[in-house]
């Protein structure tokens, strides 16, 4: 009677066993294409990290050698915001900015908001491009920070007086070399 029982337990049993060791196995295999796809999703992120700190290298030494692009100022610009510790860094230029063409959040949590003007020497930023920007900075963009940041060497007294009513910042070329050399604040600090 034992070697029966044995028999018949094993026809019962083994299928059983057999079951739970194919459902182990699906779980370990989906369990491992899990895993494999976390691996890659680190590694797709890693590599765009990479990416963007080549980009944002390169756009700095043209910075510095003043051979940008007005669109490649706006990126520039965004690449200070990055490298100063900034979430959520977004080149918002062109037609669709409605002013702005950096936004940002700072590290202590405030919205920035920049103008770029990309301007040759000898050329002042006037009136009109601050209160253009100033029309929708606060209103439209909601910064806690704004700032009209340029290449050209001085703001005229106008645009001074109106930044100064609408809390605007304004950052020449020296405050800009110096924010980009880390030798001067940024425009949040």
């Amino acid at each position: 009677m034992g070697a029966g029982r044995a028999a018949v337990a094993a026809l019962v049993v083994a299928p059983k066993v057999a079951d739970i060791a194919e459902q182990q196995a699906v779980v370990l295999a989906s369990a491992g294409m899990c895993a494999l796809a976390a691996v890659a999703a680190v590694l797709v992120v890693r590599h765009r990290r990479r990416v963007r700190a080549r980009d944002d290298a390169r756009v700095l030494v043209a910075l510095r050698q003043n051979s940008l692009s007005p669109s490649e100022f706006e990126e520039a610009l965004a690449a200070l915001c990055r490298r100063d510790g900034c979430a959520d860094v977004q080149v918002v230029g062109g037609s669709g900015g409605l002013g702005a063409d950096v936004i940002a959040r700072a590290p202590d949590g405030r919205r920035i908001v920049l103008q770029a003007k990309r301007y040759r020497n000898g050329r002042s930023v006037g009136s009109q491009d601050v209160q253009r920007f100033g029309g929708t900075a606060h209103t439209i963009h909601g910064a806690d920070v704004a700032a009209v940041v340029t290449t050209a060497q001085t703001f005229t007294p106008q645009a001074r007086a109106y930044a100064a009513k609408a809390r605007i910042l304004l950052v020449p070329a020296r405050e800009l070399a110096a924010w980009e050399s880390q030798t001067g604040p940024a425009p949040w600090d």
